[in-house]
């Protein structure tokens, strides 16, 4: 992880770039541009940067969604000194206006995300992210900060098994990671690796939207007709929810309005009407 706020010259040579660095917004503030090029820190360790690197660069990305190509370093380096580098792209990031697109971008990237092996190294993560997916699939228990209990304690109640035979490699954070510019393809951004089904990505952005967003009333079934789809939203919610939880820190504390946006997510999802008509547990 780079120490500094911004790549240094060396760095800059190294990749090839020349420019004054510019914050950019997201990326959780560590984003800057610089002579067209993104610069970030690396996520994970230089092997699962190279992996995601290969990847993006062997992406067919003309099917309804576009992808940042990756800038690697004139020796073939992905990451030079806790940096990556990749391709500008314009555009307005979602969800609000867009969350249908958003949604659909995100089935075009699965698309072409089908058939990737899974990679060893998602196992291994024990990040706060990935240790609220485990929760959610109750691949692994935890216990949440006292301002969540309750939500929690609801969503858990309404969790029911479900079979996951549609696996794949998947973008799990994609709410805010889609850009839309005039009569381009959609671009995915921030690519977040999972292995769930695409339904789980799809619920995720729901659960978004339930939380911290005016969600348009009808998305709630986004994927209704899917007899999974209640019980992936539930999944979803218990994914973010502990992941505020593992967020917290020592002191214990939800941010402020957590809490209740959380009660209230839930509140929704037990009283939607799939789950007393057409629920069925598996």
């Amino acid at each position: 992880m780079p120490s500094n706020a911004v790549p240094s010259p060396a760095v800059l040579d190294a990749f090839g770039v020349e420019g004054a660095a510019v914050p950019l917004a997201g990326g959780q503030g560590r984003s800057v541009l610089v002579g067209g090029y993104v610069f970030k820190p690396a996520e994970g360790t230089d092997d699962e940067v190279e992996w995601a690197t290969c990847l993006l660069e062997g992406l067919a990305s003309d099917g309804g969604f576009r992808v940042p190509l990756p800038l690697r370093a004139a020796d073939g380096r992905s990451v030079v000194d806790g940096w990556t580098a990749s391709e500008f792209l314009t555009g307005q990031s979602g969800p609000e206006g867009h969350w249908t697109r958003v949604l659909d971008a995100g089935r075009a990237f699965h698309k072409a995300l089908r058939g990737v092996p899974r990679p060893g190294f998602l196992g291994r993560h024990s990040h706060p992210w990935a240790v609220a997916d485990r929760v959610a699939w109750g691949e692994q228990d935890v216990d949440v900060i006292d301002d969540l209990a309750v939500p929690f304690s609801t969503l858990l109640e309404l969790r029911r098994p479900i079979k996951q035979d549609s696996a794949q490699l998947i973008h799990g954070d994609l709410t805010g990671n889609v850009l839309f510019a005039p009569d381009q393809a959609p671009v995915v951004i921030d690519f977040s690796p999972y292995w769930r089904p695409p339904l789980f990505a799809e619920a995720v952005v729901v659960a978004d939207g339930l939380l911290w967003f005016d969600l348009p009333p009808d998305l709630l079934e986004a994927g209704g007709d899917h007899p999974d789809w209640p019980q992936t939203l539930i999944r979803a919610l218990i994914f973010r929810l502990v992941a505020h939880s593992e967020n917290a820190g020592p002191p214990g504390l939800a941010q402020p309005g957590e809490a209740e946006r959380h009660a209230r997510a839930a509140e929704v999802v037990r009283r939607l009407a799939p789950f007393s008509r057409g629920f069925r547990p598996r």
